[in-house]
């Protein structure tokens, strides 16, 4: 079963709530960026999880394979935009995430 995240979200199902990393304010060479020249990160930490997709067959709930605390990157466009108390998270769905930062 899924624990209620310190947002007060709890994602259903193979759902997980992330919150995006910071974007870079300024390049490597030293140049500031303005806000319009941000690249938004593709990597975040999962703040919840889910409690799994249902196996049709058996019943059963499939647990996640990330879970709360891990740094994560995930598809350009993936989940949704959610803001709560003035932070931004992402909804999306554990498909969405491309590997777990160890």
């Amino acid at each position: 079963m899924a624990k209620k995240s310190d947002t007060g979200i709890r994602p259903l199902h193979d759902k997980i709530l992330v919150r995006r990393d910071d974007a870079e304010t300024k390049t490597s060479s030293g140049i500031f960026l303005p806000e319009s020249g941000k690249e938004r990160p593709k990597t975040g930490t999962v703040q919840a999880v889910g409690d799994g997709a249902l196996n049709t067959e058996t019943g059963e709930r499939i647990p996640l394979t990330v879970k709360k605390g891990d740094r994560v990157i995930f598809t350009s466009y993936a989940g949704t935009e959610i803001k709560l108390d003035g932070t931004d998270y992402l909804m999306m769905s554990e498909d969405d995430v491309l590997a777990v930062i160890d």
